[in-house]
């Protein structure tokens, strides 16, 4: 299993350094702010484009994976056209700082409008909006109290109801990693086993599929980013599908908290510009529109979430730093590996 997985990186190693020889170098004008998106379009662009409409400053953005992205920024070095790099996850950025491939910055207002436990001590990344790792159960199916912790997936009587990310997933490999955290390898590793004999081949590529999964019955449970299930009960009003808070309690480990987030690159050639636009996103413009288009936790304390949500300080969070999770993933990867999530 570690041998297929070796093969995989390399392969998509590979094929990164090929797109980036192929590929011709795209042109920018000197008032264009090229931003390298881990995030998925739909979540992003309506944002982005309330900043080039306000400040009049021109953005070309370049979707990709995080990681893949954080890869592309390394091996282009100082010739990377890139200003900014938004992800879809804390750790991803902390791996770019320690990597050097991040700008620390000295704004005041990042200091007033962000907390210290959603940014690098060097600010060289800030949080921009949070998401909790929950269970959308299916309501025709499952009743609250049937589950109370994460960990409970792994037992038998949820074999073949659960719905899971696949192994590539950040948002698997950050909830893994806080659990191994708090728990310890031996229960993790249980956990994991447990889980993929459950899930079967209900494994997913995107936590939209999951839902949908769960939505139609196919599955009881699954795990998810909390927005995917208000995004499609905002499309489909009427599915049987609600959110399960889990580890919650006195000897509960606390919800997986994880956060998108933003830095300037080291080499970025619009310095002025990125930070404008690093300013309107912690702004209360900014988090309002996390808040409201994607229901997001917004991460500035004076903007309030959407009343859809429970309150970010209404529940048990896990008590794992968020720029703990670079250190934390390979060896979770390795974890995952061996286990055979596919």
């Amino acid at each position: 299993m570690r041998s297929f997985y070796c093969h995989k990186i390399l392969a998509c190693f590979i094929a990164l350094i090929v797109s980036l020889l192929v590929v011709p170098p795209l042109s920018f004008s000197d008032d264009t702010l090229v931003v390298y998106s881990g995030r998925a379009e739909r979540l992003i662009k309506p944002v982005l484009d309330a900043f080039q409409a306000e400040s009049g400053i021109t953005i070309q953005m370049l979707t990709a994976d995080s990681t893949a992205l954080v890869n592309r920024l390394k091996l282009e070095g100082p010739r990377s056209p890139a200003d900014v790099l938004i992800t879809n996850d804390a750790g991803t950025l902390e791996r770019a700082r320690e990597l050097h491939l991040l700008h620390p910055l000295d704004l005041p207002e990042v200091e007033s409008a962000i907390p210290p436990s959603f940014r690098a001590p060097d600010n060289s990344w800030i949080g921009l909006s949070g998401r909790i790792w929950v269970v959308v159960y299916n309501t025709n199916l499952v009743k609250p109290h049937d589950l109370s912790s994460i960990l409970e997936l792994a037992q038998p009587k949820w074999k073949g109801k659960v719905a899971i990310p696949s192994a590539g997933s950040v948002y698997l490999q950050t909830g893994v990693s806080v659990i191994r955290e708090m728990k310890g390898d031996e229960v993790t590793e249980d956990f994991l086993r447990g889980l993929k004999d459950n899930a079967g081949t209900s494994v997913y590529g995107k936590n939209r599929q999951i839902v949908a999964a769960v939505a139609r019955g196919e599955v009881a449970v699954g795990l998810v980013n909390h927005y995917y299930i208000h995004r499609h009960l905002a499309k489909h009003p009427d599915a049987p599908i609600a959110q399960l808070l889990p580890d919650q309690g006195e000897n509960g480990m606390g919800v997986v908290l994880n956060a998108a987030g933003i830095g300037i690159t080291t080499h970025a050639k619009h310095l002025t510009q990125a930070k404008a636009l690093v300013k309107f996103l912690i702004s209360t413009k900014g988090q309002q529109m996390f808040a409201s288009g994607n229901k997001e936790y917004p991460l500035n304390p004076n903007v309030e979430a959407s009343p859809a949500l429970l309150p970010l300080n209404s529940f048990h969070v896990a008590s794992v730093p968020l720029a703990r999770l670079a250190e934390l993933r390979d060896p979770t990867m390795t974890v995952i590996e061996d286990v055979g999530l596919r």
